[in-house]
């Protein structure tokens, strides 16, 4: 049976005693009841955890980048939405507000193609700049990038996630966003995003792992570093949190490091 979609929709059938009581997420402490979001990944990194942590917390910083007067473009990519999603109607608002807003819109996404569709055709007549993903890639990142000025000051803001940017997923699947305004993240997440605009022109990477370009290479790397540890009988292990492995040279790497101990 192939249908995802329905085996998670399935009706709870027996005994209330056989399922686990269901779980709010909880609120980020670092975020709750603070006057501007922004001002708070300004000053320290947020990593927020789903669906242990309210993925409402991504929204309510697109809403305030909306309305917040410093705030002069947004920009996000988006590969799977939720319907009448939240995210959509804030960057609407962005662009009704007068901000910049650019928009990477994966029109391949398994099962949302048609969705995502409509979805772009409703950005773009609110004002959007949409940009259907990048010939013969599918792009499959989950990137904000929130761009302010204060006084002289320029400041980026930025988001680099593993689950999209869905509020029924986010309250199903374990996923992780980072919000940071380091400039060595987001220095690297404004030349991804010249990518997207300019396809000829790929970038250098040394903070983010980006496909097609270093992401085997550099995943190469780590794991030879562990295969040395190992080796010279130091500490040397490897966490690896995914939901497909079909990459035959990775695979044969992971065993050769297993192999090393």
């Amino acid at each position: 049976y192939n249908n995802q979609k329905d085996l998670m929709s399935f009706p709870n059938i027996g005994s209330k005693t056989l399922s686990y009581k269901r779980q709010p997420p909880n609120r980020h402490r670092a975020l709750h009841n603070q006057r501007s979001l922004l001002d708070v990944i300004q000053k320290k990194d947020i990593l927020l955890h789903y669906p242990y942590q309210a993925f409402s917390h991504t929204i309510d910083i697109l809403r305030e980048a909306a309305i917040d007067p410093s705030v002069s473009a947004i920009k996000i990519n988006l590969y799977r939405i939720a319907q009448n999603s939240k995210i959509i109607n804030a960057l609407i608002n962005a662009s009704k507000n007068g901000k910049e807003v650019t928009v990477i819109v994966e029109l391949r996404a398994r099962f949302d193609e048609e969705y995502n569709i409509e979805c772009s055709r409703r950005l773009q007549e609110n004002g959007v700049k949409v940009i259907s993903g990048v010939e013969g890639l599918k792009v499959h990142a989950k990137l904000i990038l929130i761009s302010r000025k204060i006084g002289t000051k320029k400041i980026d803001i930025a988001h680099i996630g593993t689950g999209n940017f869905h509020e029924g997923n986010a309250k199903i699947y374990t996923d992780l966003s980072l919000w940071t305004a380091d400039t060595r993240i987001t220095s690297e997440v404004i030349r991804l995003f010249d990518f997207f605009h300019f396809n000829y022109k790929p970038g250098i990477y040394r903070e983010l792992l980006v496909s097609p370009f270093n992401t085997r290479r550099r995943l190469f790397e780590l794991i030879d570093m562990e295969i040395k540890n190992a080796k010279e009988a130091k500490p040397a292990y490897m966490i690896i949190k995914l939901n497909n492995l079909v990459d035959e040279e990775l695979i044969r790497k992971l065993y050769k490091a297993s192999q090393a101990g």
